[in-house]
């Protein structure tokens, strides 16, 4: 469904993607219906069916009197399972799109007929079976419909802005207005066949101003009139100045009749997306961070007054840079009323096999981001959140200063966009097969507007440097100075916490040595400098707020686990550097003979090793 900034994801492949996972769910019902229909082997006599029961068999055996037949001769006297095993019949149906009766037009269909077994069993005096494997069939009719898993499509505001201007100007459209107008079509048709849940959100990115959540409807209409799809059109505030202006666009854009509308008939509720790269990229993570937790309170405020039901959707990666660490720390330093029982977030990249390929890990995982979510909407926690962020305002408004002067001071000095696709192998990313979207939106290296967020932070992990979720942070505190006052502010303020010890993390995994050697491969000792020593300013402040000798010691089975890991990685960055190297070099050659294929491959095998030994990384 994600489309923004890469051209593959078309129409076509979003309703691919819902027919997979459509298939996907309704074989695993079917099968499931077969099996539970199988074990209620239950007589009429001890166990008579509701009248409810009775309709659907009738039903059913006047539109298949020959399956019908078959069934009654197999399960003579056993109604419940003659019933489950017609449900399984419909679902093949379904999943098969049969034109016919016996297929389901939407999952509610299938829920009441759940629905009506399982109060024939209970009343019959079979609860066991009514709330064991009928109520597990229940819950996952809820749970995943008939599609699965929801696809949100996204897209960016200038590509709507680009096809309106066109649309209206009333001439022969391009071919990527016509691709625009196809996905709404598409979303239709998935409502149609699957139910709203199955793509009802539209994510709008870069959201800068209320008319880009209103031309999502307008495009809709464009494209299919009165018979366009149902949308939960969600805002995507991504940079830094977005972020500000949020609470102003969204105040405006809830007075559009059709945000109205369906807010009304979802029971006035609203989800925003916040976007953790592209902001981090725009001011550092400092001010980035400082910034989110500003425009969550006054969002939150905003819908509190409003009586408006909030859901904050937060763009995380698994990368610092990109709002990455732990879950349930991050939700625990969240915004008063910015939580309210729920938590949305995004998980990618290597994040998903670390967190859930496991499922003892998994479970554990989500039990503690369930755990933080209810905790977070305490009044207890929330008042002690709030209680903090004003008691150490004035420490925020200093460090937020600080820290994007300094960062300014890196990424505005000129050269600096070439410099760091020279120290970085920010290049050779975009030739591995991974990723959503291409590494930059069509810009050269000359500059750093058009490059997206995850190579910026992903380049500057390869070079263990780790630059994007710590740099400027050490001057933020430098400038407080106040070490009494910085213990304190880290022990009772939950962003502080959560962000030093992310950064901590982040510092740990950084290995200075190699950093050095992948700084030298640029002509610019004044920016490698600069890193360096912002590198151990942060490290100093670091380790004096969180205590001990060195790095994570008050989290010593992380401590220990990078410390194992460390040396192998150690020994992939230098095979990287030495790839590097020789690429570099032959790219230079002068008799033109190109780059060396085992060199390439050895490169993007290391990118790929340093990422997975590193966490954290995507």
């Amino acid at each position: 469904g994600d489309r923004d900034g890469n051209p593959f994801v078309t129409a076509s492949v979003t309703r691919e993607a819902s027919q997979i996972a459509a298939d996907h769910v309704l074989r695993g019902l079917e099968r499931a219906l077969e099996r539970i229909g199988r074990t209620l082997t239950l007589a009429s006599d001890d166990t008579p069916p509701s009248a409810e029961v009775t309709a659907l068999w009738e039903s059913f055996a006047a539109a298949e009197p020959a399956l019908a037949a078959e069934l009654a001769t197999r399960s003579p006297d056993e109604p419940h399972r003659r019933v489950l095993l017609i449900l399984a019949r419909r679902v093949a149906a379904t999943r098969r799109g049969d034109d016919s009766a016996q297929a389901y037009a939407r999952p509610e269909e299938l829920l009441e007929d759940l629905r009506a077994v399982q109060a024939s069993l209970a009343d019959a005096g079979a609860k066991r079976h009514a709330f064991g494997g009928v109520q597990h069939l229940i819950w996952q009719v809820e749970t995943y419909g008939f599609h699965l898993t929801e696809l949100e499509v996204r897209q960016h505001s200038q590509v709507h802005a680009k096809a309106l201007a066109e649309l209206e100007a009333g001439e022969a459209v391009s071919a990527q207005t016509e691709e625009v107008l196809e996905v709404f079509r598409a979303i239709a048709d998935i409502q149609r066949d699957r139910g709203l849940r199955a793509a009802g959100r539209y994510v709008v990115s870069f959201t800068q101003a209320a008319s880009d959540l209103a031309n999502v409807h307008r495009l809709a209409h464009y494209a299919l009139g009165d018979d366009a799809p149902v949308l939960d059109v969600v805002p995507l505030f991504e940079t830094f100045a977005d972020l500000q202006a949020a609470p102003g666009i969204l105040e405006e854009a809830v007075t559009f009749p059709k945000f109205r509308e369906r807010m009304a008939a979802t029971g006035n509720r609203l989800e925003v997306m916040l976007g953790y790269s592209d902001s981090s990229k725009d001011v550092g993570p400092v001010a980035a961070n400082l910034a989110l937790y500003e425009a969550q309170e006054k969002i939150a405020r905003w819908a509190r007054e409003s009586g408006i039901e909030l859901t904050l959707f937060h763009g995380r990666g698994g990368a610092l840079g990109r709002g990455g660490g732990p879950a349930n720390s991050a939700i625990l330093a969240q915004p008063p009323h910015s939580v309210d029982g729920r938590f949305k977030l995004t998980e990618q990249g290597e994040v998903i096999f670390a967190r859930y390929g496991e499922p003892a890990i998994a479970m554990r995982h989500i039990d503690q981001v369930a755990a933080a979510t209810l905790l977070a909407s305490s009044p207890t926690e929330e008042e002690r959140t709030s209680r903090a962020a004003a008691r150490y305002a004035e420490v925020a408004s200093i460090m937020d200063a600080a820290s994007r002067e300094r960062f300014f001071s890196l990424v505005k000095a000129e050269g600096f966009a070439p410099w760091f696709a020279t120290v970085t192998p920010m290049e050779e990313i975009g030739l591995l097969a991974l990723g959503s979207r291409p590494a930059r939106r069509g810009l050269s290296v000359e500059s750093l507007e058009d490059l997206r967020a995850i190579p910026w932070v992903f380049a500057w992990t390869q070079a263990r440097i780790n630059l994007a979720g710590w740099f400027g942070l050490g001057t933020a505190l430098d400038a407080v100075g106040d070490e009494e006052l910085l213990v304190e502010a880290y022990r009772e303020w939950p962003l502080l916490r959560t962000m030093i010890d992310n950064v901590a993390m982040s510092l740990a995994k950084t290995d200075e040595r190699i950093a050095r050697q992948y700084l030298a491969l640029g002509d610019r000792d004044d920016l490698a400098q600069l890193v360096l020593d912002e590198l151990a300013t942060t490290r100093r402040w670091v380790i004096r707020l969180t205590g001990g000798e060195g790095l994570l010691e008050n989290k010593p089975v992380l401590q220990r686990a990078v410390q194992l890991r460390s040396p192998y990685v150690d020994a992939l960055s230098l095979l990287q550097l030495r790839a590097l190297r020789a690429l570099r070099s032959a790219a230079e050659d002068p008799t033109g003979s190109g780059a060396d294929a085992e060199q390439q491959r050895l490169l993007l095998l290391s990118v790929s090793g340093v990422a997975a030994g590193l966490q954290n990384t995507g």
